[in-house]
């Protein structure tokens, strides 16, 4: 049907010579296209109501650690920061194979564990070839000195034969000619032991040198067992065992549980007030109900931009300084095992000593009003 067909089909009919009526035709319905589907629209709702919440949740964050700032008394600052602890590299001192890893990540280890044990059949073979030159050279030494007492001895004959000539000399029993003969004997005896003496001080210096030698093969045998040099964590297993490394190769890396402490940023106005040595406070997100005793112990001597981990956007892009806060080691010998870095928190400052820490920074369980 074309579309004058169509048209006239709708239009309304004439009316008939005589004004009878006519029915009129209703027009043909439109095609409409198909309705949406609403789960797309139901997907976009959710992500957006995720977006209001996430948010919603930082703005609480950020809100939160203003209430913060604004609720600390005069002479106190705060600064979030994380958890940190100094690293200890366990690394071979010589090159060779690595025969086994004693320890895993996470492990606790005390000072003088054995953590690793380097290949040693090598240096095990130099030192028997070392200790048996040390026993040749002890053999040749010994020889030498016999030689010196036989020379000592021949000097004693010769001497006593000079005497005599000497004195059969003066009596006029003897001649000039033997005395002379009994002088140089008793000189090439005084030159001969001489050598002897010497070729003495030669060999124990070869019995030093092989000694010396052995001992130096010894001492890197026991460089080859990897020991923990401090109480520690295992943080990182770096190497397996049948690996060849270089020499400082790492094979670990443990944290030392004893020092410990977090960094936080401070600006000008308050980095300048702080000395170093001055009381400080942690209070950890994962432990929020807990004060943790700390101490000023360093203070950047240059400003610089903070990192990205800093609370706010406008304290990023501000020139601070940084501050450690460490935490008292005995505390952390007490509570070896629950200690972890990384963990982020809240650092407070005493600008100076004057000034009080409220009841809710006490050291130990929170007590009075928590902003």
């Amino acid at each position: 049907m074309d579309t004058d067909e169509l048209r006239q089909q709708q239009a309304p009919a004439a009316a008939p010579p005589g004004g009878g009526l006519v029915p009129v035709r209703e027009p043909l319905p439109v095609p409409q296209p198909p309705a949406a589907p609403a789960r797309p629209r139901r997907r976009a709702l959710l992500a957006l109501a995720l977006l209001a919440l996430a948010g919603a949740g930082g703005g609480f964050a950020t809100w939160r650690h203003l209430q913060q700032l604004r609720a600390l008394p005069p002479g106190i600052a705060a600064a979030n920061g994380r958890i940190e602890a100094d690293q200890v590299d366990i690394a071979t001192k010589y090159a060779g194979r690595l025969e086994a890893v004693l320890v895993d990540e996470g492990a606790m280890v005390h000072a003088g564990q054995v953590l690793a044990q380097m290949d040693t059949r090598e240096l095990q073979a130099a030192l028997r070839q070392a200790e048996a030159q040390t026993r040749q050279a002890q053999r040749g030494l010994e020889a030498k000195r016999a030689t010196v007492a036989q020379q000592r001895s021949q000097l004693g004959l010769a001497q006593a034969e000079l005497d005599r000539a000497r004195s059969l000399l003066q009596t006029g029993a003897g001649t000039r000619q033997v005395f002379d003969q009994r002088q140089a004997a008793r000189d090439a005896a005084e030159a001969t032991l001489a050598a002897a003496e010497a070729a003495v001080a030669e060999a124990a210096q070869a019995v030093e040198a092989a000694t010396e030698a052995a001992e130096r093969i010894r001492t890197q045998i026991a460089d080859s067992t990897l020991t923990a040099p401090i109480d520690g964590r295992v943080q990182y297993r770096l190497a397996r065992s049948g690996e060849v490394l270089a020499a400082g190769g790492r094979v670990l890396t443990l944290l030392d549980i004893s020092y410990v402490y977090m960094t936080v940023f401070l600006p000008t106005e308050e980095a300048g007030r702080l000395p170093l040595g001055s009381e400080a406070r942690i209070v950890l997100d994962a432990l929020p109900d807990y004060v943790i005793p700390a101490t000023v112990t360093f203070v950047s001597p240059q400003a610089q931009f903070t990192p990205k981990q800093v609370e706010t956007r406008s304290e990023r892009d501000r020139l601070m300084f940084r501050i450690k806060l460490r935490i008292d080691a005995d505390l952390l010998r007490r509570h070896a095992e629950e200690v972890r870095t990384g963990l982020p928190g809240m650092g407070y400052v005493r600008l100076g000593p004057e000034v009080a820490w409220p009841a809710w920074l006490q050291p130990g369980p929170r007590r009075g009003t928590t902003p």
